[in-house]
């Protein structure tokens, strides 16, 4: 995949960089970009190095300004079949790595579902967000109709849906759209390290089984959903990560996980 195509990517410390790289376009989502995304994600997900995805979009106007309106003009009606857009968000949603959201500037439409698809969403005062399909005749294709409901209550999300109103990072982190709203003073990038930072402290098997509990254990009852948390304590108190973090407590040092 070219560093210089729609999507860059850069490896810097167990953390892996994805970059939306469509500024004059606001990086809306082609097929093209969507594309690389994908095998982005692919590259990550085989890193062992890897811990922690970072989702930025290039330039300060646009997270991700949603899908290339031209090409959804051309869509026919068993397109909206296909995996698409809700597939590529559903993997990273999956993935199993952690993954952080750097919204700074407009988060719409799908740009909003892709931050939505990340564990962690961070905003700066920049920060757009908003579901404005209904504009177009359409409704929320990639995820939107669901993830928002889940993060912020029925009404919330048929509020922003139903009137496409945009909010700002402050609103959306008080809502709880996002986990941390940035103020003035701080760097957006500094904040995103600062909280990958304490992940890539963490066993990465530890990190993948927890995302695993939480997804799968959310729809489902409450009993059905512990017992799912108990089968999975199971696998990692099976791992050598398990055995080198509470050796690590014990002789009050660093633990050095070896992803196994």
């Amino acid at each position: 995949m070219s560093q210089e195509g729609n999507v860059r990517i850069k490896k810097e410390g167990g953390m892996f960089w994805l970059t939306l790289n469509r500024p004059g376009a606001r990086n809306a989502l082609d097929t093209a970009m969507l594309s690389e995304i994908g095998q982005a994600i692919d590259e990550a997900e085989r890193d062992d190095t890897i811990k922690v995805v970072m989702v930025k979009g290039e330039g300060e106007k646009s997270f991700a300004s949603g899908a290339d309106i031209k090409q959804l003009y051309d869509k026919q009606p068993l397109e909206a079949l296909l995996p698409g857009m809700q597939a590529l968000y559903d993997k990273i949603e999956s993935l199993n790595k952690a993954t952080i959201a750097l919204v700074d500037g407009y988060a719409l439409g799908g740009g909003c579902e892709l931050a939505m698809a990340c564990d962690i969403r961070i905003a700066s005062k920049k920060a757009k967000f908003g579901l404005p399909e209904l504009n177009l005749g359409i409704i929320p294709g990639a995820g939107g109709t669901q993830r928002m409901a889940r993060m912020i209550g029925k009404g919330r999300t048929l509020d922003m849906i139903l009137t496409g109103k945009m909010i700002d990072g402050r609103e959306a982190e008080r809502i709880g759209l996002v986990n941390y709203f940035v103020q003035e003073e701080e760097s957006l990038i500094d904040k995103a390290k600062t909280v990958a930072g304490e992940i890539l402290k963490k066993g990465p098997v530890a990190i993948q089984i927890a995302k695993m509990a939480v997804h799968k254990g959310y729809d489902m009852d409450e009993g059905t959903a512990m017992w799912l948390e108990k089968l999975s304590q199971a696998v990692v108190f099976g791992t050598e990560d398990k055995k080198e973090g509470t050796k690590a407590f014990i002789e009050k040092r660093k633990a050095k996980f070896q992803n196994r």
